[in-house]
């Protein structure tokens, strides 16, 4: 019966041991465990429509940074974001944050266009030149209907 025992408890402990493991990548892979490398950036847009905190932050495709906060500016009626850069990356203060769909079936991200600008953005700035999320839906009921202004 100790053997038994024995047994039992080390299975338990190995189910325990990746059941750990498995919450640990879940919440590194969802953005769950934000990191305290980097600089926070901010940002208004017109519809933050498929973003919320968590969402990449992406520059050229690739992952730096992730979004930290939402909240609806009840004066302008637009989504402001918050958002970390990681360290190293500079930003040029003439830059575009852009909602962008990852595809057809895919989630949206936000994406960093930068500028040409010398200067660049320090934490806390606000990037200006936002465009917020595009409809697929609205864009397909466009096109179905025919705005007229194609011709």
């Amino acid at each position: 019966m100790s053997n038994h025992t024995t047994t039992e408890v080390l299975v338990g402990g190995a189910v325990l041991a990746a059941a750990i493991g498995f919450a640990v990548y879940a919440g590194q892979s969802t953005g769950f465990a934000r990191s305290t490398d980097g600089y926070e950036l901010a940002a208004s847009f017109r519809s933050l429509e498929g973003v919320s905190v968590g969402t990449d932050v992406r520059l050229a495709g690739v992952k730096i940074g992730t979004v930290t906060g939402v909240d609806l500016n009840p004066e302008t009626f637009r989504a402001d974001t918050t958002f970390s850069v990681a360290d190293g990356i500079v930003i040029p203060d003439d830059s575009a944050a852009v909602i962008s769909s990852e595809g057809l079936l895919g989630g949206n991200f936000l994406e960093i266009m930068p500028g040409g600008s010398p200067f660049n953005l320090d934490e806390g700035e606000v990037i200006e030149d936002t465009q917020g999320a595009v409809s697929l839906i609205s864009l397909l009921v466009k096109f179905v209907a025919g705005d007229g202004s194609g011709e």
